[in-house]
């Protein structure tokens, strides 16, 4: 019977491991010096060899003369571990047994001791797919095992395995493979199977395979069921990817905005039968080879292309800027995010190239853009103002509130050194309102340094107060907020009391003190000033917020 390539080559000793030598020497070690833990976790891309570790693992701390860490392969433990006929090595997918009951299974024959070996290994694939009551029946005996048992977990998504059994376990992250690395492993076994395989069609398979060596063996049994000489266009047309003259082609013609042969491009792909989802992926790989060839200039180790195909993109990359490229990316990477969901594949992917073609953005990371030329403006008039010798206050004046061209109010301070006086508003209720000028009222010039002593001792409220300005005239101060919940805070005497207190240690003065909400009679075009004096008039006394 046939055996699949990826199942007849893979490793049987940790020295034909590829690309984990971080992880393979560990294990060794802790074997020879007799320190094996109790419960491992292996994580990891898929097809990067944590099944095969743990598969290694288990039959080799239980060889009966294993060499350097490495199992012999010739005494009945190995071969039977080899062969899947040893039942002290329980291999369990979590996948399709995730239930509670498969777990107090497991926990009822761990107690048992092995019958043939030292140790009873459990080797938990895609563990991450067991269900939350399995989880927490697993975690006592993975805790405290009994002295014939190890675990080893296998996962592709360690983020959804509890913290608890993470805590339990030694971990080793398994890296993608390497495409150099892929690439040696794909001519042995081609050289082991007198299959003829060209050294770029490797290099095409390995690139392919996305540091995954099972998807790359996989890859090239189904080249070699395709053809008996596996090329580069062999591989392409196997894979069903794009030839790489059609990338350039299409890559050639979104440069030039030429949509009309961009689009002929994907016709002959799709009658061809081509994936789009990889097309749009090699698309992707294309720009960002682009994008490194323009921000990296003379760097050639960090294109991930063919050796032949590095001057094409230099020629591509000197035809775009940066920014152009960002953008072209950002549209390839939002088509390939909606190609898993849209039914009409090869509309998304055209509409793409046309995109790109036009040099239209990306709609979804451009649609909220905001015109900042209105922010650029009221910082420049910020500076200006410095410039002249404006007081940055931690709380800024609304002068859109205030009346216009009035002069500065020159209180002077009081000495903060002085005894404190409490403020009792003892002028309150004697503020001759029918006297007051609604353009007679000046800026309180000192506000932000009453904003900041009342914020030490009122800090909850003083934050409602944030974007506020103050006004005075004839002892009576208005404070103009757009924060309606302030001037409802300000109607309580304690809140009041302490805001009196703050302003008359500041201009030594008393004030009546009022709070208005003005945000909404501003939008709806009144004064506020001249409507506070119109009712004061009428009533004798000033009205509170509305």
């Amino acid at each position: 019977m046939y055996k699949a390539l990826y199942s007849k080559y893979r490793p049987l000793t940790f020295d034909d491991v590829v690309s984990q030598p971080h992880i393979t020497q560990t294990l060794m070690n802790q074997i020879t010096g007799n320190k094996t833990a109790h419960a491992y976790l292996f994580t990891g891309s898929r097809g990067t060899g944590k099944t095969t570790c743990a598969r290694i693992l288990a039959k080799t701390i239980n060889c009966e003369h294993s060499v350097n860490g490495n199992p012999c392969l010739e005494c009945e433990i190995c071969k039977d571990a080899d062969a899947g006929a040893l039942s002290d090595i329980i291999e369990i997918d979590a996948a399709s047994n995730n239930g509670v009951d498969d777990i107090r299974e497991l926990r009822e024959g761990a107690v048992y001791t092995p019958e043939r070996c030292k140790y009873k290994v459990y080797i938990i694939d895609e563990v991450h797919m067991l269900s939350p009551s399995a989880f927490n029946a697993l975690l006592k005996i993975m805790e405290e095992p009994p002295p014939h048992v190890k675990f080893i977990l296998a996962t592709t998504e360690v983020h959804k395995v509890l913290p608890t059994i993470l805590s339990r376990c030694q971990r080793y992250d398994f890296r993608r493979i390497l495409p150099e690395d892929i690439k040696k492993r794909l001519l042995y076994v081609a050289e082991c199977e007198n299959i003829r395989l060209d050294s770029d069609a490797a290099e095409l398979i390995a690139k392919t395979a996305d540091g995954g060596m099972r998807d790359a063996l996989s890859l090239l049994d189904q080249c070699v069921a395709f053809s008996e000489d596996v090329t580069a266009e062999v591989v392409a047309n196997a894979a069903g990817i794009a030839g790489r003259e059609y990338l350039f082609e299409i890559i050639g013609a979104v440069t030039e905005r030429n949509a009309s042969r961009a689009v002929a491009v994907i016709k002959k792909l799709y009658e061809m039968s081509k994936d789009v989802q990889q097309l749009c992926d090699e698309l992707i790989a294309q720009f960002r080879n682009i994008m490194m060839a323009k921000a990296v200039p003379g760097s050639d180790d960090v294109l991930v292309c063919m050796p032949a195909e590095i001057q094409q993109i230099k020629q591509l990359a000197e035809k775009l800027t940066a920014e152009e490229i960002f953008e072209k990316i950002d549209v390839l990477q939002h088509c390939r995010e909606r190609l898993a969901k849209v039914p009409a594949k090869r509309v998304e992917i055209e509409m793409c190239l046309i995109k790109l073609c036009m040099g239209a953005v990306n709609t979804v990371n451009n649609a909220n853009t905001i015109d900042n030329s209105e922010i650029y403006a009221k910082i420049d008039m910020l500076e200006k103002k410095l410039a002249s010798g404006y007081n940055a206050a931690p709380v800024q004046q609304k002068t859109e509130y205030a009346p216009r061209n009035i002069p500065v109010n020159t209180a002077p301070a009081v000495n903060s050194s002085a005894p404190a006086e409490k403020a009792q508003n003892q002028n309150a209720g004697k503020v001759d309102f029918k006297s007051l000028d609604p353009n007679g009222f000046r800026n309180v010039e000192r506000w932000a340094e009453i904003f900041e002593l009342f914020s030490e001792t009122c800090p909850s409220i003083s934050g409602a107060m944030t974007g506020s300005y103050a006004v005075e005239q004839g002892g009576y101060m208005l404070i103009s907020t757009d924060n309606s919940f302030f001037a409802s805070l300000l109607k309580r005497k304690e809140n009041a009391e302490k805001l009196q207190e703050a302003i008359f240690k500041v201009t030594g003065k008393n004030y009546l003190v009022r709070a208005r909400c003005t945000k909404k009679e501003e939008e709806q075009g009144e004064s506020p000033l001249q409507k506070l004096l119109d009712k004061a008039k009428e009533s004798g006394i000033p009205s509170e917020c509305d």
